[in-house]
């Protein structure tokens, strides 16, 4: 270990001088030394590209690299692509019948794309958690999360004889889970053609047959969402997510659901800051009804002792 350190010290230092001041020239690929003007190495590799750009678009334009790998496309983002038909190389129009003749090489690729029964299967999953993305305002790491989940279920042979939408909602909702995006079973049912038991179905049976341990949701991330569809200010969203702390300290919302514990404390933090809210307004922002506010109202009240 100490022979490796000392050789690669020596590559930075001028073995005539000593200095540490090196020039390296990417012209003519020469490494001079910038204190007595040694040169110590005049065939250095230039490891950029050959052409130049003088714009990022001209940049973006010349680069030969194609998209990342994208586990959110069926293929990875592996397989080429025919684009369009009508111009050859250089920009002139092909004639006619060499047209036709592309369009249909072009029809027959992505033909050839969806052969067997897993890339159909992957093909239509993808679209399903890019339109549920699309419609949730799901970020995009989440996405390529439920579509590594969703492959590990098809895997398993867990989508035979179900419902392809339903494995990939599930994945989604699985994915949310993992990374603490606040949604809920029953927001991906109302944007899919799915019933929230049979989608809490695939759920129970992803999780019992990959072996998923989930993280217990917090309260304190529905507390935003709830908020802003009622026009509630910083201020008091910060204290409503400090009540949810303490409660949590003091272990009172073990067991209860994570939305009705928010809107409940949105609500006394409203009557706090004299926010006038009413408990109609905050449940019907939540998805909640107003008996569970009350309900988890009184039970936070209680164990945090509050006078209201």
């Amino acid at each position: 270990m100490q022979r490796t350190s000392k050789l690669e010290s020596n590559t930075d230092t001028c073995p005539e001088c000593g200095s540490k001041s090196i020039i390296i020239d990417g012209k003519s690929g020469e490494r001079i030394c910038g204190t007595c003007g040694l040169v110590m190495a005049d065939s250095m590799i230039n490891e950029g590209p050959e052409w130049r750009a003088f714009s990022q678009d001209e940049r973006e334009s010349r680069s030969r690299v194609g998209m990342p790998l994208s586990f959110s496309v069926h293929d990875k983002g592996l397989s080429t692509m025919i684009g369009q038909v009508g111009k050859d190389a250089f920009g002139r129009t092909i004639p006619t019948k060499t047209m036709f003749q592309m369009l249909r090489l072009k029809k027959w690729h992505i033909r050839s794309s969806y052969q067997s029964s897993v890339d159909r299967n992957l093909s239509h999953a993808m679209t399903e958690l890019s339109r549920l993305t699309d419609k949730l305002h799901i970020p995009k790491s989440v996405k390529e999360r439920a579509a590594v989940i969703y492959r590990k279920a098809l895997e398993k042979g867990l989508v035979r004889g179900r419902s392809i939408s339903a494995i990939a909602a599930a994945s989604l909702y699985a994915a949310c889970r993992v990374t603490g995006t606040p949604r809920t079973l029953r927001e991906l049912s109302e944007h899919s053609t799915i019933e929230k038991k049979d989608l809490a179905r695939c759920y129970r049976l992803l999780l019992r047959e990959l072996k998923m341990s989930m993280p217990i949701p917090k309260a304190q991330y529905r507390v935003p969402k709830i908020a802003a569809k009622v026009d509630i200010s910083e201020n008091t969203q910060q204290a409503a997510v400090n009540i949810l702390r303490k409660a949590e300290e003091l272990k009172t919302t073990a067991g209860k659901d994570p939305m009705g514990l928010a809107a409940a404390a949105l609500y006394i933090a409203c009557v706090m800051n004299d926010e006038k809210r009413t408990q109609k307004m905050i449940a019907d922002a939540a998805g909640v009804t107003e008996v569970t506010i009350r309900n988890r109202y009184k039970g936070l009240k209680e164990a945090l002792k509050l006078e209201l």
